[in-house]
């Protein structure tokens, strides 16, 4: 007798021909935005093998398939947490003043790029762009602006900042001090993912292993100190903005968390102390089905390696907590108001998929800075989301679909050879130094940039439906050129009314320190305190660890 199994393959057959029988396809390209084909229909022998208490349980319960909380968005919902920051320290005081009064729940901090190469805003590097995309923090008085009025026990704050990460993070603990705040009542992130910076961003500043040695000292520091503080943010979101697929976003960004993992380990940091702390951040891309399985194989690939490989024994530290941010790659400078629309989609695919908390793009973001008009419609589609669709009021309601249930294991196995391949250059670290990533991506990226061009991939206004008279009529963002010369001369005063025989002795300080093993956070926070800037700071260690050059491949 045939089993149901064999019954059901042999119907599908056979609808199978009924299908080219009596329907045509159009002639188009059936692909996920990874360039992967789709099937045509998912049905349960796409399932064969699948085992619900061992692939998916509940949630909350291991393997966290369908979420890492019993009750999700039911006990509390998502951290509504747009990025903001521009200009002046004043300027980004004012802007999230604005955005608290309007029921965002969480801070995110954008720098801009002299900060996030380790720059002061009066370094000869920095003209032209200081304050243009994120606020400009030079020093602790900056930071004391950027958060002034705004109690930091009462806040969660995420700083997106890598090759100088450890420095805002001195400047932020020492505005705690100053604001009475004891350290374990901080509630916050600091991306400070170094890795993929040498895959997708590149935002370096210091080769890759004494930035391991950097990060580890403040995952040691902040696990013991700021306990409430996730040091690290492991992030796939540039690693997708670089052009990469689904598929490798997912094992890239894995990857780098487990190699983070095994650095701490190596220290002899105990793992179910600092894992539960370990968040991970990424891109919700333009693919609804895709990005929904690719965060479920996220949860179930992290708490399988975290309780089998490297043995942690507190359910916590087999947690994937995330963070998630709409695709800003996916946002057009054509018919801007579109991009609300894609926003929605992505947002509502990050929520499907269990995110933690989120962040959506405003309309205007390839045009400027987003203004406040723009950023309010962007938290107002969260809001819309979480309390008109009904979306969160049930977990995983895609769970147990033929099609999301087979993407989401088809994810898993693609990640998992991807893992293989990274283990066989020898770990992360060398796979950098070999450019494999690089490579990767870039391939990825040419694929996607051919289907567009032949419109096999079609973007509403950009290669089709577009508007041949079209003017953009929104409000665009502009930065002042005052900004640059106020912060320059705010950091001339800085510098002439500190105690600079006192900063001196603290910049040696941590010269010392970094000569040795010992954990540079302590005196990293040291400086901050005496006004040392960013950039004496970050010139220091380079003086002891060196600054990388990326070697070349074509």
């Amino acid at each position: 007798m045939f089993s149901e199994m064999e019954k059901l393959k042999k119907a599908k057959q056979e609808w199978l021909a009924k299908k080219e029988k009596y329907s045509r396809d159009r002639d188009f390209k059936f692909v996920t935005a990874s360039s992967e084909p789709v099937e045509l229909l998912a049905t349960p022998d796409d399932l064969e093998g699948f085992d619900y208490l061992r692939d998916l349980n509940f949630p909350g319960e291991f393997p966290y398939t369908r979420g890492i909380h019993y009750n999700m968005y039911r006990g509390r919902l998502w951290t509504m947490r747009q990025f903001a920051g521009f200009g002046t320290p004043e300027d980004t005081n004012q802007r999230f003043k604005y955005l608290l009064s309007q029921g965002q729940t969480g801070l995110s901090v954008a720098f801009d790029l002299p900060t996030l190469m380790g720059r002061d805003a009066d370094d000869p590097f920095s003209e032209g762009e200081v304050g243009k995309c994120g606020v400009a923090v030079s020093s602790l008085e900056d930071m004391e602006t950027v958060f002034e009025g705004i109690p930091l026990g009462e806040v969660s704050t995420s700083m997106t900042i890598k090759g100088p990460a450890a420095m805002p993070l001195a400047f932020y603990l020492a505005v705690a001090e100053k604001q009475g705040v004891p350290f374990d009542k901080l509630r916050g992130t600091v991306q400070n993912d170094i890795l993929k910076e040498y895959i997708a961003q590149k935002e370096w500043i210091y080769p890759p292993r004494p930035s391991m040695r950097i990060i580890v000292d403040m995952i040691e520091y902040c696990t013991e100190k700021v306990p409430q503080w996730n040091t690290i943010s492991i992030s796939g979101y540039h690693i997708r903005e670089a052009g990469s697929t689904a598929a490798q976003e997912l094992a890239f960004t894995l990857a780098d968390g487990f190699a983070y993992v095994e650095a701490a380990l190596e220290r002899g940091l105990d793992i179910d102390k600092f894992a539960p702390r370990l968040s991970f951040f990424f891109n919700s891309h333009n693919d609804f089905f895709e990005e929904i399985a690719k965060f479920r194989a996220a949860r179930r690939i992290w708490a399988k390696r975290m309780r089998y490989k490297y043995g942690a024994k507190n359910p916590r530290s087999w947690l994937l907590r995330f963070h998630t941010q709409t695709a800003g790659c996916t946002l057009t400078a054509q018919q801007p108001e579109n991009n609300i629309v894609r926003v929605a989609y992505q947002a509502l695919a990050a929520v499907l998929g269990g995110t933690q908390s989120l962040h959506t793009n405003s309309m205007d973001e390839t045009l400027a800075l987003p203004s406040e008009k723009a950023v309010t419609i962007a938290l107002r589609t969260q809001q819309i989301l979480a309390y008109e669709t009904g979306v969160p009021y049930t977990i995983d309601p895609l769970g147990g679909s033929f099609y999301v249930e087979s993407l989401t294991n088809k994810m898993e196995e693609q990640a998992e050879e991807y893992f293989r391949k990274i283990d066989e250059l020898g770990g992360v670290i060398p796979a950098i130094e070999k450019n494999f990533f690089q490579q990767e991506i870039a391939r990825a990226a040419y694929v996607y940039q051919q289907e567009f061009e032949k419109k096999e991939r079609i973007i509403v206004g950009v290669n089709e439906f577009v508007d041949p008279n079209e003017k953009i009529d929104i409000p665009i963002l502009l930065i002042p050129e005052e900004v640059e010369k106020v912060q320059k001369e705010k950091l001339k005063k800085l510098r002439a009314r500190r105690d600079n025989r006192l900063v001196q002795q603290k910049l040696q300080e941590l010269k010392s320190a970094a000569e040795t093993d010992r954990n540079l956070m302590p005196p990293l926070i040291e400086c901050a305190k005496a006004y040392c800037t960013l950039g004496e700071m970050v010139n220091t260690l380079k003086e002891v660890f060196g600054e990388y050059v990326e070697s070349k491949f074509f």
